[in-house]
């Protein structure tokens, strides 16, 4: 059993020995990283090439090649070195979750919900980095652009993992000052003579369901104005510019304060946006993600 233990040992050493030389390009650039003679290195390449039967570099008096069978080599070692490091963090975040965490959330939501709830997080885990980053691009979470990223709405297909952590219901509103200059629609078809603030994704023909006689319909919306996210058409609406519908999240400040009024509230459909954490799962997810998740869903539930 130790034998086998020893031989494993050296085996995770010789990829790393054999990485850094691929890395540092000489014997004596990566035995002063790892602290070794350039005649260790030289020999402990050696016995990788014994032991495997083929040349893996070839040494010349000014460089160091790696053959085709060194390539394959290399892309194995750095995979097995970076499994390595994400299950040996893994377990060693089972004791006090840290390191950075690379959070995503939208505009209007992350500035309203989930950036009041960072300074209690890093009060319960001082050894985490939260690194946010706020905006309604949909950043690539499977390809490592970021450890936790906050949606709204249906979710694609994935092998992410989704966790929910809410839903907010829609609402249309304008300002006192527009109602009272153009009039208050009474009706959803009224918005045909109105400036309506749309978003700029997700429909190519802009429309706004709506909710009459227990009949749901959708009603084609125009305006002069559209945008990528919430609170920049809430700010338009606040101005005076026109109508906008968004989450009821983004406008709860606006309206509690006079500077928004809801709107054609008898027609609201009452459709809701699932809000879900999405983050890659696992066993060897890390522990910063999974509290970090866990604190999302308790606090915005």
């Amino acid at each position: 059993m130790d034998a086998k233990i020893t031989a494993d040992t050296d085996r995770a050493r010789a990829l790393e020995l054999f990485a850094a030389v691929a890395a540092e390009g000489s014997f004596s650039a990566a035995g002063r990283k790892l602290g070794l003679t350039p005649s260790a290195v030289s020999r402990a390449i050696d016995r990788i090439e014994a032991r495997l039967g083929v040349r893996l570099l070839l040494r010349s008096t000014r460089a160091l090649t790696l053959t085709l069978e060194g390539q394959a080599y290399l892309g194995a070692a750095r995979r097995i070195l970076a499994d390595l490091d994400d299950a040996e963090q893994a377990i060693a975040d089972q004791g006090a979750p840290r390191g950075r965490l690379r959070v995503s959330a939208s505009l209007a939501h992350g500035r309203q919900c989930v950036v009041p709830l960072l300074g209690d997080f890093v009060r319960l885990h001082p050894h985490i980095l939260v690194d946010i980053s706020l905006t309604d691009t949909v950043v690539d979470v499977a390809g490592g652009q970021a450890d936790v990223a906050i949606r709204f709405g249906p979710l694609a297909d994935s092998a992410l993992t989704a966790r929910k952590l809410g839903e907010t219901r829609r609402v249309i509103v304008a300002s006192p000052d527009y109602l009272a200059r153009h009039g208050t629609p009474s009706a959803p078809e009224d918005l045909h003579d109105h400036i309506c603030l749309n978003f700029n994704f997700r429909r190519v023909e802009p429309v706004w369901p709506f909710r009459k006689d227990e009949r749901d319909y959708a009603l084609a919306v125009r305006g002069s104005i559209e945008a990528n996210n919430g609170e920049t058409l809430a700010q338009l609406a606040t101005a005076g510019v026109g109508i906008t519908r968004v989450g009821a999240f983004s406008v709860v400040e606006r309206i509690a304060a006079g500077q928004l009024v809801p709107i054609l509230e008898d027609y609201n459909p009452g459709d809701v946006e699932a809000i879900h954490a999405v983050f890659v799962g696992g066993a060897n997810t890390p522990a910063r993600v999974r509290v970090f998740v866990d604190f999302l869903a308790e606090r915005l539930r």
